[in-house]
Formats: C-alpha cells, sequence, structure tokens
C-alpha cells in the first residue's frame, strides 16, 4: 500500500536539522512570495502567505479577485514554483521539486480539479478517469476496476462511455474530480470548481466534495469566492494582498454568516 505523506518521514527544519518525531501537519506553507512579470512591471501576487493545517477535512481559501488566491492553489500543486518562501505537503518538500519530480507528485500525491474541467474531448469518461493511470504505464484491469468504483461512487456508472459533449457542466466536473481521486491521494485541490455550473449543480458539488473528505479522511482545500460554499468547510483562510490575513471558523454559520464575517475581515478586520 502507499505511504500517506503526511506519515512519511519526518521533514528537517530550514535549517538543515531533523524536524521533532511527532508528525508534520498535512499542509503547510510558510512566508510563500510570488510576482510575475508583465512588460517592464513586477506584479506580486503573493507576499508573504502563511497557513497550516494539521487534519484532514473541507477546507477553503477566499479572497477578493488579484488576492493570490489560485496562484498560492498552483504552488502548492506544484504547477509553480515560489520565489521565495516553503511549502510542505507531510514531508513533501513542494517548494523544492524539479519538473520531472512535479509531475510525478501530482500524478500519484494530490489531486487537482479545476474550473475548467480539462477533459480530453476525444476520450469516453472512463478513458478520462484513467488517463493518469494510463501515464503512468498501467494495466487496463487494475484502472478499469478503480475507475468503475470511483464512476459508480460519484453517481456516473451509466455515463462511463459517454464522451464529454455528451456530459452536463456537473456530471463533467464529476469526472474531473475521478480522474483526481484514481490514486487515492491524502490531499485534493480544487481551483474554483463550480465555477462554471449552475447554483443547483454548485451546491452537490459542494456537498460531495465535503463527504469525500469526511469519508475517505482526506484533505480538500478548495479555492472559492461563494460563501455558500464555504459553508460545507471547516474553516476558511481569508487571503487580502497576497497574505493570509484571518481565518473564519464556519460551524454554526450559514452562506449570510459567512458573508458577513468575511466582508468584516476583508473592509474592517
Amino acid at each position: 500500500m502507499r505511504q500517506n505523506v503526511a506519515e512519511s518521514t519526518p521533514r528537517p527544519h530550514s535549517d538543515g536539522m531533523a524536524a521533532p518525531t511527532a508528525s508534520p501537519p498535512l499542509l503547510h506553507c510558510t512566508n510563500v512570495h510570488k510576482a510575475y512579470r508583465l512588460g517592464e512591471r513586477e506584479v506580486p501576487a503573493l507576499r508573504g502567505a502563511t497557513l497550516s493545517v494539521d487534519r484532514p477535512g473541507y477546507y477553503a481559501i477566499m479572497g477578493q479577485s488579484g488576492s493570490g488566491k489560485s496562484t498560492l492553489l498552483h504552488l502548492m500543486a506544484a504547477l509553480d514554483r515560489p520565489d521565495q518562501g516553503e511549502i510542505w505537503i507531510g514531508a513533501k518538500a513542494v517548494h523544492k521539486l524539479s519538473e520531472r519530480e512535479a509531475t510525478l507528485f501530482r500524478r500519484r500525491e494530490i489531486g487537482v480539479v479545476f474550473q475548467q474541467f480539462n477533459l480530453i474531448p476525444t476520450l469516453t469518461a472512463r478513458e478520462n478517469v484513467e488517463l493518469p493511470g494510463t501515464l503512468a504505464g498501467e494495466g487496463p484491469a487494475g484502472l478499469h476496476s478503480r475507475s468503475t468504483e470511483l464512476l459508480a461512487r460519484l453517481g456516473l456508472a451509466d455515463r462511463a462511455e459517454h464522451r464529454p459533449d455528451a456530459l452536463s457542466g456537473g456530471e463533467q466536473q464529476r469526472i474531473a474530480i475521478a480522474r483526481a481521486l484514481l490514486f487515492s491521494p491524502p490531499v485534493l485541490f480544487a481551483d474554483e470548481p463550480t465555477g462554471n455550473l449552475d447554483s443547483a449543480s454548485s451546491e452537490r458539488l459542494w456537498s460531495l466534495l465535503a463527504e469525500i473528505a469526511r469519508e475517505q479522511k482526506m484533505l480538500v482545500l478548495m479555492v472559492t469566492h461563494e460563501p455558500a460554499a464555504a459553508v460545507h468547510c471547516k474553516r476558511v483562510f481569508v487571503l487580502q494582498d497576497g497574505r493570509v490575513k484571518t481565518t473564519i471558523e464556519t460551524e454554526g454559520l450559514d452562506a449570510a454568516g459567512v458573508a458577513a464575517r468575511y466582508q468584516f475581515v476583508v473592509h474592517q478586520g
């Protein structure tokens, strides 16, 4: 059985000394900076973002447009590298991964779901789900068994042989989630996963992600701007001006309550 990243050897401190024997956080970002070139200008996206998650569960990152939330998610998912700072998933130093290591890390140790479904239009739903395993050189028998189980789990057993253009937006996004879960990763990142869905489909997807986090004891971290989405999460990290300004505990709050606390933090807190 593949070892969970949170159960692997203790990560070193930045000074090279061994960390304490206690298990490291599932996710830890320290003083993360990232800037992009725009013509002659350098535009900072992150200015020292720091956050930590110790336990599995469903969490959200919220922030205004330009706050750096998608940039932070992409760095945590090893889709890009920070200019400064550290990102750890369990004992894995994500900020130090080479391009090849990052590719293998994304393929097997985390799942990533985007607003754009990123399905291959010429492949069936099943083939899209199995694609990471196919690229990894796995045989069809084991892949077929896992994809069948995932498709059934997500209510798509009868859509397995359909191509994306025959599926609704909600169905396509569930296919993307199934693909991200193929290797049972301990961490799933979702970047505005309901941005292209109607409200009913969005609500179903938020509930599904919460259910996946709970039943599979995964860390699911979602970027969103929707207070209604954050209601399903345990905690919301509020990003502003490239930093994590504060967190909101959502227990007992409805969407209006989350929205009110978020607005207070952003405009006054």
